[in-house]
């Protein structure tokens, strides 16, 4: 039980990130999907009920594009504010345009999928289009997403014991004065 334990603490901050992750990425999927399959079968409830023909029928690409950038928005804030609130801020727009870039490599995924699915397979059903994109698709570019954002989005924080070991500490007095002004030490 020790060693479970101790494997466990040694995991638990990535665990509980994952976790959070994974919710975070549910509520993506309940704006995203929803709005592609309006737009490509008219029926954001394909599953159940009479599938017809969307606006975007014949585009389900662009459907999946349009989905997943409306998506994105809330999967931003989620991740920043509670997936990742704990790591180091480095501005608002620096973390807004990596997560829209890496987002859409994820989407590239994902629809790369969509397209493999319909033109070279020529798998044309509502089944068939929310397994490409929205299985297959969405959990390779969800693997994608975690590593990227942990990586270059909400970068770790400092270890407190690296910030004190590169942190110089003054040995005089005359020190102390020229780092705290800039200025040269004053003689006394």
């Amino acid at each position: 039980m020790k060693v479970v334990t101790a494997l466990y603490r040694q995991v638990e901050h990535l665990v509980h990130e994952v976790a959070k992750f994974g919710l975070v990425g549910l509520l993506g999927m309940v704006v995203d999907l929803p709005i592609y399959n309006w737009l490509v079968f008219n029926n954001p409830l394909v599953v159940v009920g009479h599938h017809g023909d969307g606006m975007l029928a014949d585009k389900p690409v662009t459907a999946k594009f349009i989905s997943v950038t409306v998506a994105t928005v809330a999967t931003y804030l989620g991740n920043r504010h509670w997936t990742w609130r704990h790591r180091e801020r480095s501005g608002l727009h620096r973390e807004y345009v990596l997560f829209f870039v890496l987002n859409g490599i994820g989407l590239l995924i994902a629809a790369g999928c969509l397209g493999f699915s319909r033109y070279v397979l020529d798998l044309h059903t509502a089944l068939a289009d929310n397994i490409s994109a929205n299985v297959i698709g969405l959990g390779l570019g969800t693997l994608f997403r975690f590593w990227s954002y942990r990586k270059w989005v909400f970068r770790e924080e400092l270890a407190l014991d690296e910030v004190e070991h590169n942190t110089k500490t003054p040995d005089s007095p005359a020190d102390l004065d020229a780092e705290s002004t800039g200025d040269l030490p004053v003689v006394r």
